[in-house]
């Protein structure tokens, strides 16, 4: 249904004129919601469905619910922004976009559910609640992570975007399930006010809540009522998220231990403070890092190296207001930083980077070609060094004009030149 459904909308958008497909997108969008769940039998009705949305951490805080409730002996699927999987069987987020449209989440579910998977974890976003995609998940738990300034054209405002995250909440609120839990951040106020939404469970955290939080360059540790948890993944940031994380299971009955053993055998994130390690002398990292926010803390997890990095601005066209603080960011933090091309859709790249060089006082070293910008970032570092490649994390494709789309993968190619660089330096000797 969902293939038939995707060919008979390209066809209908090269012959429906566009004043027509404004007007009628709205009803649209929620006759296909219906219909889409309706067709496969309403899924989410026999899952146990835990959304997870926020700003910030989205796909780490679901990777790690779901490996916490594989460790409770749950069969649990996973849709994120990274990847669908099943159990083990799992395949890579190719679509550019968290959740899909036109009913790929109800066929998903519903072959999760004829998998005999119980649970299944969903990334929701701010732009799905747009086209109604939210429509009949018919959520049991969910988690909001944080709320920054982000996504503001695209939502007209901060509060307008606060106010689509809202819509989430509520639609945990509605829905039909019996036992329902929030799981919210109460360090922020936006979602601290989340807090008072009708749930069975409606459970904050909060950074005072982690005992003896340290980090390091791969590990994160703190203590949660008595518990040391070990994450094997980089980062202070990452313990709100496995707290989160933590909270939401233990509503649903998962004792701590439990919790511990799954964020201790957790994989890590791919594209999410990722390694690339191909036998050099320094570190490689691949981050997403696409607020000021998270590009802070990325610079901040490697306090202790010459730091070397690649960045451009996720998305032309879209939250320019953090073009120039994201160039001031990098200016203070790293030793050399190289502008490069990112997904400038129709917008010129070149005007992209021109304003985030502004707000800088040194002059940055601007390469457009993303390969060339990490090439010479690698062929620079020394030993110890931290080079940092963030924005783009496992998007799959650098978008362009005209709906343009080049494959692509930092990580891969980070480990390419990688090799080479091994290869050359190795012919040198």
């Amino acid at each position: 249904m969902y293939e038939l459904v995707n060919r008979s909308v390209r066809v209908l958008k090269k012959i429906v004129p566009e004043p027509v497909v404004q007007l009628f997108r709205p009803l649209y969008h929620r006759l296909l919601a219906f219909v889409m769940a309706l067709s496969y039998g309403f899924p989410a009705r026999r899952l146990t469905v835990i959304g997870i949305t926020g700003t910030k951490g989205k796909s780490t805080a679901a990777e790690m619910v779901f490996a916490i409730l594989r460790a409770a002996g749950y069969k649990a699927a996973l849709l994120s922004t990274i990847r669908f999987a099943i159990e083990d069987d799992s395949e890579p987020n190719r679509y550019k976009m968290t959740l899909q449209g036109r009913g790929f989440a109800q066929a998903f579910m519903r072959k999760a559910l004829d998998a005999g998977c119980t649970h299944i974890v969903i990334e929701v976003t701010s732009e799905s609640v747009l086209q109604y995609r939210h429509w009949f998940l018919d959520l049991d738990g969910l988690i909001v992570t944080n709320i920054q300034k982000e996504h503001i054209e695209r939502h007209g405002s901060f509060a307008k975007y606060v106010d689509a995250k809202r819509v989430i909440v509520d639609t945990l609120a509605r829905s039909p399930k019996k036992f329902r839990v929030l799981v919210s951040n109460g360090d922020i106020p936006e979602t601290k006010k989340f807090l008072s939404a009708q749930a069975t469970k409606a459970i904050g955290f909060s950074a005072q809540e982690l005992k003896n939080l340290s980090s390091d360059e791969r590990h994160t540790e703190f203590i949660y009522k008595g518990v040391r948890f070990s994450l094997p993944i980089a980062g202070s940031f990452n313990a709100m998220n496995a707290l989160a994380a933590i909270k939401l299971c233990e509503a649903f009955g998962v004792p701590l231990g439990t919790s511990l053993s799954g964020l201790t055998a957790l994989s890590p994130v791919r594209g999410r403070v990722e390694h690339v390690d191909s036998g050099q002398d320094f570190i490689a990292i691949v981050d997403y890092a696409h607020t000021p926010d998270s590009l802070s803390a990325l610079y901040g997890a490697f306090p202790n190296r010459r730091k070397i990095c690649v960045l451009g601005n996720t998305g032309g066209g879209r939250d320019t207001w953090k073009r120039p603080l994201m160039g001031k960011i990098a200016d203070e933090a790293c030793e050399k930083v190289i502008l490069t091309n990112e997904d400038p859709y129709d917008e010129d790249p070149r005007v992209i980077i021109d304003a985030m060089a502004a707000a800088m006082k040194r002059t940055p070293e601007i390469i457009l070609d993303r390969r060339e910008a990490i090439r010479a970032a690698l062929r620079a570092a020394r030993t110890g060094d931290a080079v940092l490649v963030s924005g783009k994390g496992t998007d799959p494709y650098i978008m362009g004009p005209k709906g343009s789309k080049t494959p692509w993968s930092d990580a891969e190619v980070v480990r390419e030149e990688l090799e080479r660089l091994h290869f050359l330096r190795s012919g040198a000797s």
